[in-house]
């Protein structure tokens, strides 16, 4: 028998987001009914807002998101009433050419709930990124929920689904850092400061934070960053070749998603070094650069996808490095609200105030 939850919904480009009852139908084949418990307030749900993403609104938002299953459709063998979950956005296939490969975290056929959650009047919604978890309940594919350790804080867990793990993953997985490395990371914001953390857990030698704000900075310091640049006032690609002996850092983590940044990216690298782009652009940036330069400096020029992960894989391994103390997933929480605050989370966020704003029901 179908639900009725309150749940946060954009309901047209730019228009204030409003908290509405909507309609969880039963789970079907291959889908769950996941109770949410927290979910954080990401970019990406801000991008959805603002038309950014596509214009197939009205949106439910949030997407970031920890909570416990509740039922679960014919078929699902994985994960079962009471299993505390993260909820991830990219629930392999297992059948296309990627995972065949053996490389499912660059999954072509990630699948979502085939049924839609409506309001009232059955208007039909499209859940952010295929979850709609800024709500009581939410309905996936039974294959985006992720099993993690039910100690952890829901709060903390929930961050894993979205920001933390692409910028842990674009250190460890995408730019592969290894131990004695040098790194910079451009923008520090939750996915940036999260690269930091990775670049740390790895065991970079160097870690050069740069943004344009001295608070974030500071915070990209606790998280680990051994240096810091404020772009506003040099050059940071000067900045960062003189702290690495002149030559430029091991793999360089665009975090922006900026024409602008990733060139300073570019030219911030030692020769052969890495670019990681894990900042999201909009549709409408261009980028230019010389291709003699992209021949003549080699290296890898690579985009990070949700940071290559594996949900499976990566979000118990980084729950249990939490529960050791080994990384600190709760530093990145800094403030919990509710369902009606939403709006208020997305001006903090602008206002670079937060690393992540977290809904707790």
């Amino acid at each position: 028998m179908s639900q009725q939850v309150q749940g946060v919904v954009a309901p047209g480009k730019n228009e204030p987001v409003r908290v509405e009852t909507i309609i969880v139908p039963d789970p079907g084949p291959g889908e769950a009914v996941v109770k949410v418990q927290a979910c954080g307030v990401c970019h990406t749900d801000l991008h959805y807002k603002q038309g950014a993403i596509n214009d197939d609104f009205p949106f439910l938002l949030g997407h970031e998101a920890a909570g416990v299953v509740e039922s679960v459709g014919a078929g699902v063998t994985d994960v079962a009433p009471g299993d505390f979950v993260v909820l991830n956005w990219r629930a392999v296939c297992g059948h296309c050419r990627a995972c065949l490969r053996g490389r499912p975290w660059y999954c072509f056929a990630t699948h979502n709930a085939e049924q839609k959650m409506t309001l009232t009047d059955g208007t039909e919604l499209s859940p952010a990124l295929g979850i709609g978890a800024f709500a009581e309940k939410t309905l996936v594919a039974a294959g985006q929920c992720t099993k993690v350790d039910p100690a952890v804080s829901p709060a903390v867990a929930g961050l894993l689904g979205c920001g933390v793990m692409a910028g842990i993953g674009a250190a460890i997985n995408t730019g592969q850092v290894g131990r004695g490395d040098s790194v910079a990371v451009i923008g520090c914001g939750g996915v940036g400061d999260a690269a930091v953390v990775g670049a740390r857990l790895a065991g970079a030698a160097r870690i050069i934070a740069v943004d344009i704000d001295d608070r974030k900075l500071e915070t990209a310091k606790k998280m680990g960053a051994t240096h810091t640049v404020n772009s506003r006032s040099g050059d940071p690609v000067e900045a960062i070749r003189e702290l690495t002996g002149g030559f430029g850092a091991d793999v360089v983590i665009e975090a922006v998603g900026r024409p602008e940044t990733y060139e300073q990216a570019f030219y911030a690298r030692d020769l052969a070094g890495t670019v990681v782009l894990v900042g999201v652009p909009t549709p409408e940036m261009k980028l230019e650069l010389p291709l003699l330069d992209v021949f003549g400096r080699g290296g890898a020029l690579k985009s990070s996808w949700y940071g290559d992960c594996l949900p499976s894989r990566d979000f118990p391994m980084l729950i249990d490095l939490h529960q050791q103390g080994r990384i600190d997933l709760s530093a990145f929480v800094t403030e919990t609200i509710g369902l009606g605050d939403i709006e208020k989370a997305f001006a903090r966020m602008r206002e670079g105030d937060v690393l992540r704003s977290v809904v707790q029901f």
